[in-house]
């Protein structure tokens, strides 16, 4: 088992990620060689802007370009410019009116309600009626500034996927995909959450597919960003879902690594991750040749009891078992949420660390995630995690089917 880095890795607490002034500092201080911004808080501040125009090579896009992650409604409608395919939307910036159109619809049908601004990845609310969707427009005042400005789209059924591309401002190659679980319970049930877990690359990921969204969606993205005079140089991650009939949608992007899939993408990687980022940062991406190994993997979130809503009983709590994994093949541990304290562990967040189960195949890589998690607990049985990370692969593996659940996912040949 790796837990953290043999490297010696340096932090900066006292230093936050939308402080640009100190970040600046640092960098000229250390003579940073190349840096990779990976807080989307700190892509819409601008922290990319201010280190360019210093000289330093950036891994992240420029606060405009990426404008596509923390403004939901100017993605959307950026979408449309450049028949990029998405969900049915509606934007609205009082909840009156959203309220008042929602009372046109018909009571069944579903809806996400979306804050168009940041919010830590718990901005998409499901109502599973226009009775429940009103509630949720109600509850966006807990975003603040970030649900001003909001979105009712269409309930999309299908399966969920994420993928990443590394984009140099005119070209890009795919790195690799993960299929997400972001609800908090079991079989996607509960509250939308940062992520709770995922696997990669997810079965149903097939070559018709990844043809489509690299055609209809990644080209288009960076292709329209540059007309707009928005050169996006960084991690381009599409959040995208395949309906019932096979249509490739994208439900969001981010303008950065995504998390928790940047755990079993990464070390899939077999190019230098620094070559790989000079690359991005300087325009060469079409000089290097992007290598992945071909190994499944398996993340779970370990997350405080409570978690995303009220986690605060669990705050402080000891955690135990991970120092027990330390001979642990196949298993890597990253961790999050937690404070050190005289060498012992404690709770100090919503999502405390992360497990990595590798193996050949989808059933060896959860069984040593699972495995390794089953040791560690944590005092006053604050602990929880989803127990079925990677279930629909699961059931693939064991029927020998792509598509399990029904879903049409053969060619996908649409223009």
């Amino acid at each position: 088992m790796k837990f953290l880095s043999k490297k010696p890795v340096r932090t900066f607490p006292h230093i936050k990620t939308t402080d640009a002034e100190k970040i600046l500092a640092l960098c000229k201080k250390e003579k940073i060689d190349l840096i990779d911004i990976g807080q989307e808080d700190a892509i819409e501040i601008g922290i990319t802007n201010v280190l360019i125009n210093h000289g330093f090579s950036v891994v992240g896009p420029t606060k405009e370009a990426g404008q596509i992650e923390w403004d939901k409604a100017y993605a959307r409608n950026f979408m449309v410019k450049y028949h990029i395919p998405h969900p049915k939307f509606f934007v609205f910036h009082s909840q009156t009116k959203g309220i008042a159109f929602l009372k046109k619809q018909p009571k069944h049908k579903k809806w996400f309600i979306k804050a168009s601004g940041l919010a830590q990845g718990k901005g998409a609310l499901p109502g599973k009626s226009s009775l429940e969707a009103i509630r949720r427009i109600k509850e966006l005042s807990r975003f603040g500034r970030a649900g001003k400005t909001y979105l009712i789209e269409e309930w999309i059924e299908g399966e969920e996927f994420s993928l990443f591309a590394a984009c140099d401002g005119s070209s890009f190659q795919i790195l690799g995909a993960a299929q997400d679980h972001k609800q908090a319970f079991n079989f996607d049930q509960g509250e939308n959450t940062g992520g709770m877990g995922c696997v990669s690359p997810p079965l149903m990921m097939n070559a018709a597919i990844l043809a489509y969204i690299k055609k209809h969606i990644v080209a288009k993205t960076i292709q329209g960003l540059a007309l707009e005079n928005r050169t996006y140089k960084g991690i381009l991650y599409v959040g995208g879902i395949i309906d019932a009939t096979g249509n490739v949608l994208v439900i969001e992007f981010n303008a950065r690594w995504g998390d928790p899939e940047a755990q079993v993408i990464l070390p899939s990687l077999q190019t230098d991750l620094f070559e790989l980022g000079n690359a991005v940062s300087h325009g060469n991406l079409d000089n290097i040749n992007i290598k992945t190994d071909s190994k499944t993997r398996i993340v779970v979130t370990a997350s405080s009891k409570g978690y995303p809503q009220d986690y605060s009983a669990a705050k402080g709590k000891r955690i135990f078992g991970i120092e027990l994994l330390a001979n642990l093949d196949n298993v890597t541990i990253y961790p999050a949420g937690i404070r050190v304290k005289r060498n012992l562990m404690f709770t100090n967040g919503g999502r405390l660390f992360y497990i990595v189960g590798t193996g050949e195949n989808v059933l060896e890589a959860k069984s040593n995630a699972y495995g390794a998690l089953s040791v560690i607990f944590v005092a006053g049985n604050n602990l929880h995690y989803r127990t079925d990370i990677g279930w629909k692969d699961v059931s693939r593996a064991f029927t020998k089917k792509k598509n399990v659940l029904g879903y049409n996912y053969g060619s996908v040949e649409k223009t």
